[in-house]
């Protein structure tokens, strides 16, 4: 067993692909070596902007021969079917053998495969990975780049390291040819490098300033950028994203410590720490009161003689990109948002929908009833109806021009720099959240009626006009607003009714994805919603926790295969319920002979009685508990009681057992029968005032 490496070098990979790239790679490479039938141990696969280095530990010197056959056509068969059995198996007719299978003789093709060394195989294997590399994005270069069979690859391919063990690979991609060969860090190593194999690899790489391992060049710009912050008296601002990022833009990271004016601090800090980190990749720092500094942390690629020289050319760079977020910041300023709002009727919406100042229209009424109605409790309609108004406006902004991300909380610094009520510019500035799992919901009275209303209308519209999201594609982001109102609409515990129709469908669906996570069941989410009457998610929720912590009960258990057995019986007898059979009397009235003799046994039975038949004593002890059981269940639903509903179903769990025990329900006598069925189909609708249970899973 010996290990093998495989070194892709190539000009810059951007940092976002390397991640996607490391998978590929090993999965392009499992994927050819289990073709190949080549064992190997654990994979390793590093990556650093210039190159996808890959070990394979304990590889066999040669695979197994191994010994191939396949059943092919009857003896007899036409010659035509033999041949093209005999080519798709790479055999001769000689070849095959005549065995017999189910007492008919019949040809198999049998190959004898010997074992091959691995080298080769790795050989044949290479540029077939090289070739398949999916890049979101690639390249042809050079002269061989006239045709379109050239190879593609994210940049241009500058060499590869192949070497199984001691021995190199010979392999060729593209006119770039297997060697032993590869080199340093760009600034730091002058020349070639000179592999042995995977066990000098990542040691020879760091004696030339290259660390190939990209998970401790994370590790390496975690401790030093926040050793540089704390070497000043500050706090680094953390940020995983921009950690990896700067990983995946250096080979040897040096992070450092710089400053930038005072001046600058007047700017709003998420616009300082955005310019920092889109922009230039920067960290920022806080103060002992946690307030933004005027401190950056850049990171090198270089291990300078000077470090104050790199910092004073990253300095001067950041001052330029903040020149220009202060300049932004003072030209909008000058514009009130109302008068920024008049520009949204030149924005469309959608085409169907209209402008964005249409849209904010329907916004703001919607906010103001939410509001005057008492949807909201505590939300000034005037407040709620002025943030709507002004919520958009910063669209139009020169600071969300160049950073769309602030959207909202630019808006909510402009109007607290107007003078604006703090609920106004609070509203404006949190109106979009929550936007992710993990986002704050609101909670301030006017934002959340500003928030509520404009995702309440993106969905009422979108479906209005049959937008609606199909498989993975939501282009207008409706799953996450129908999130966002539940999180908002069960936080905040807001008593409405959200939709309607398919809306109510769509709402129900996403209910079950938010609620998953709470452990709460999708079944009785459904089983809830079944009942066709509940669009108070509020509500909805209270009843089916306490149909879930029934549902955990022996009670609620037993009460369910009850349920189960009972409704069975009813689908089995093709029973609809008494309640809409109407006697066939011939008269325009149905009801006009009811005094008849002759039909008083068949309207007595829509009534579930029948004055012929004498229940027996399980049969009279569920009527008794169904007489006491479902008008309390129903009145405990129609007051929010919950609890006492299932505690109302529970006294039911023993007398339907019992019945079940003792009574035959199909009975010869046909009225014996009828006045059964019609007890249980009683049960069943008491049952129902609850929970539809036919859509709970047992």
């Amino acid at each position: 067993m010996t290990d093998f490496l495989l070194e892709l070098l190539c000009e810059e990979i951007p940092a976002r692909m390397q991640a996607g790239a490391r998978a590929d790679l090993e999965r392009l490479f499992r994927a050819e070596m289990e073709a190949a039938g080549v064992s190997h141990g654990a994979l390793t696969i590093w990556s650093t902007p210039r190159r996808l280095a890959l070990i394979a530990a304990d590889m066999p010197e040669r695979t197994e021969a191994v010994s191939e056959e396949a059943k092919g056509p009857p003896e007899g068969a036409p010659d035509a079917a033999i041949d093209g059995f005999c080519k798709k198996n790479g055999v001769t007719r000689d070849q095959l053998e005549l065995r017999e299978v189910k007492g008919r003789n019949t040809w198999f093709a049998v190959r004898n495969v010997p074992g091959r060394a691995v080298a080769d195989v790795l050989a044949e294997a290479i540029p077939s990975i090289v070739r398949a590399f999916p890049w979101p994005k690639s390249m042809r270069w050079g002269n061989a780049s006239v045709s379109t069979e050239s190879l593609r690859w994210v940049r241009p391919l500058q060499g590869i390291v192949a070497i199984l063990g001691e021995e190199l690979v010979s392999c060729e991609v593209g006119g770039v040819a297997s060697g032993y060969a590869t080199v340093g860090h760009r600034f730091h190593h002058s020349g070639e490098v000179t592999i042995g194999g995977a066990s000098d690899y990542a040691e020879k790489l760091r004696a030339c300033h290259v660390i190939v391992d990209h998970a401790e060049r994370q590790d390496m710009i975690r401790t030093k950028a926040r050793e540089a912050a704390e070497a000043a008296g500050l706090t680094l601002v953390e940020d995983e994203g921009l950690v990896i990022e700067n990983a995946g833009l250096t080979e040897w990271p040096e992070p450092l410590l710089g400053r930038f004016d005072e001046d600058y601090l007047a700017v709003p800090p998420e616009v300082i720490q955005l310019t920092a980190r889109v922009n230039q990749k920067y960290f920022v720092c806080e103060d002992s009161a946690g307030r933004l500094a005027n401190a950056f942390v850049c990171t090198a690629n270089i291990s300078a003689a000077d470090p104050a020289v790199i910092v004073d050319g990253n300095r001067k760079v950041l001052a330029a990109r903040l020149s220009d977020a202060r300049f932004f910041w003072d030209t909008d300023r000058k514009v009130p948002l109302a008068e920024q709002a008049t520009k949204l009727a030149r924005i469309t919406f959608h085409e169907k929908l209209g402008t964005l100042a249409d849209k904010v229209e329907r916004v703001a009424k919607l906010a103001r009833r939410l509001a005057e109605e008492g949807i909201v409790p505590g939300a000034d309609p005037d407040l709620a109806e002025q943030a709507a108004r002004l919520a958009k406006p910063d669209l139009v902004t020169e600071m969300v021009g160049e950073f769309p991300e602030l959207q909202g909380l630019m808006g909510g610094y402009y109007a607290r720099a107007e003078g604006l009520p703090d609920a106004v510019a609070d509203a404006i500035r949190d109106h979009y959240k929550p936007v992710g799992q993990g986002d704050d919901v609101p909670t301030a009275p006017v934002t959340v009626a500003v928030s509520l209303a404009d995702k309440l209308d993106t969905l009422r519209s979108f479906f209005a006009i049959d937008e609606k999201p199909t498989g993975s594609k939501d282009p207008f982001a409706l799953r996450r607003a129908a999130l966002g109102v539940i999180r908002i609409v069960t936080q905040n515990e807001l008593r409405l009714a959200i939709a309607e129709g398919d809306l109510l469908d769509f709402f129900a669906d996403r209910l079950k994805v938010q609620q998953r996570e709470a452990g709460v069941r999708h079944d009785l989410i459904d089983a809830v919603f079944a009942l066709g009457e509940e669009d108070d998610l509020v509500r909805l929720l209270a009843r089916v926790h306490a149909l879930q912590s029934f549902m955990e009960t022996e009670d609620g258990a037993n009460l369910l295969s009850g349920y189960k057995r009972a409704a069975n019986i009813l689908k089995k007898e093709d029973y609809k319920g008494t309640d809409d059979r109407i006697a066939r009397t011939g008269e325009e009235d149905p009801l006009a002979l009811v005094d008849d003799p002759e039909l008083g046994s068949i309207l007595a039975q829509r009534g579930h009685t029948n004055p012929d038949h004498a229940p027996e004593p399980a049969e009279a002890a569920l009527i008794a508990a169904l007489d006491k059981a479902a008008p309390a269940a129903s009145d405990a639903v129609e007051s929010e009681r919950f609890e006492e509903a299932m505690a109302a179903l529970a006294s039911l769990r023993g007398p339907i057992d019992a019945f079940f025990d003792h009574v035959t329900v199909n009975d010869p006598d046909p009225a014996t029968r009828e006045a059964r069925l019609a007890l249980l189909d009683r049960f069943r609708a008491a049952v129902h005032k609850v929970a539809d249970f036919s859509r709970i899973e047992s």
